[in-house]
């Protein structure tokens, strides 16, 4: 089987031949793990096996020293995250959308890297990325404590902006669906550390029926959906599932009990992540990293699961913990790392 039919198995929730896995990686971990290995990129090294298609949230200008403006207009200071950033200012001053502009969802930049990637990687598992795909992009518009307080304030301007959110993502995902696409991957994070953002209520009411817009999108085409959605927000996996959701990720052992829902969803839901990046990766020994790991395929050895750390490595992570995950998920992977080999 190839990488591609192994990760169609899982989702289809079916016993894969082994558990497969897709690793991601901060700039700062990435860097480390490039230095180490002498490649300009190590993930060409790792055997992942999705590919992840798309520019994402859309960060193409350089505002000035570590400022990034998006294509939407928000501005993001990368002093300190060096990969997304913390929002400075505010795009939607007033409760309207009268004056502002969407994007062009079709621009060139968020397509132009498919036809590459595809030909580099042509037995994985192809996903198209949308980044903050929903409440996340709407609160980057708008701040976030203002939008919460605008569901209760100004809730039709609430169901206006996240609705004409879900059409620029609609548009995205009709456009990538005229290349060779598996999956449609939306990232839009709901959770806390206890419980929703939000809270059930108004992200049922607000959310979900928008939601289910963009998913339908997908499945019409006959395409899977993968959500990527941090916090403890294990209480929708049966909406989720509902909504036609095939894969969740990152499935964060730090607020999810990772060894009970695994079991309980196998046949409903599929999972990606699982492999702390909160406690794990940036304290233990390499001991403990190869231990949990090896625990994590052994509960995936029955299907359902995508081994990868919670989230992306972020530089916190020892290099000694990096290679101890790698060398446990197969012996080819982590030979051609220590060899030199298979460089792309």
């Amino acid at each position: 089987m190839t990488k591609r039919e192994v990760v169609h198995a899982v989702l289809r929730h079916e016993r894969p031949p082994y558990v497969p896995w897709s690793f991601r990686f901060t700039r700062e971990a990435k860097d480390a793990l490039a230095q180490y290995l002498g490649v300009p990129d190590p993930l060409c090294m790792l055997d992942n096996h999705l590919v992840e298609l798309g520019s994402d949230i859309g960060f193409f200008t350089d505002s000035g020293i570590d400022q990034y403006r998006d294509v939407f207009g928000v501005v993001w200071d990368r002093s300190v995250d060096k990969d997304i950033g913390i929002v400075r200012g505010c795009v939607l001053l007033e409760p309207t959308l009268r004056d502002y502009e969407f994007p062009d969802p079709l621009d060139r930049r968020f397509y132009e890297d498919i036809p590459d990637k595809l030909a580099r990687y042509p037995d994985c598992f192809r996903v198209f990325c949308l980044g903050f795909s929903l409440f996340e992009r709407a609160w980057t518009l708008r701040g976030l404590e203002t939008l919460l307080l605008d569901f209760y304030d100004h809730p039709e301007f609430v169901r206006e902006l996240l609705n004409s959110v879900a059409d620029y993502n609609i548009a995205q995902v009709k456009k990538a669906l005229e290349y060779d696409i598996d999956a449609v991957y939306f990232g839009d994070d709901w959770g806390q550390q206890r419980g929703l953002i939000m809270g059930y209520p108004l992200w049922r009411e607000y959310l979900y029926p928008v939601l289910q817009r963009m998913y339908d999108a997908v499945r019409a085409a006959g395409k899977r959906v993968v959500i990527h959605c941090c916090g403890d927000v294990d209480e929708l996996f049966d909406d989720l599932i509902k909504l036609g959701v095939d894969c969740f990720n990152p499935f964060q052992p730090e607020v999810m009990d990772v060894e009970s829902l695994l079991p309980k969803y196998r046949r409903r839901l599929s999972f990606w992540g699982g492999l702390s990046t909160q406690r794990l990766l940036p304290f233990a020994t390499p001991a403990e990293v190869r231990r949990a790991t090896r625990r994590l395929i052994e509960l995936g050895t029955d299907g359902g699961y995508i081994l990868s750390p919670a989230h992306a490595v972020e530089g916190d992570v020892p290099l000694e913990n990096m290679l101890a995950f790698i060398e446990v998920v197969g012996r080819q992977a982590a030979f051609k790392a220590i060899s030199g080999r298979g460089v792309c």
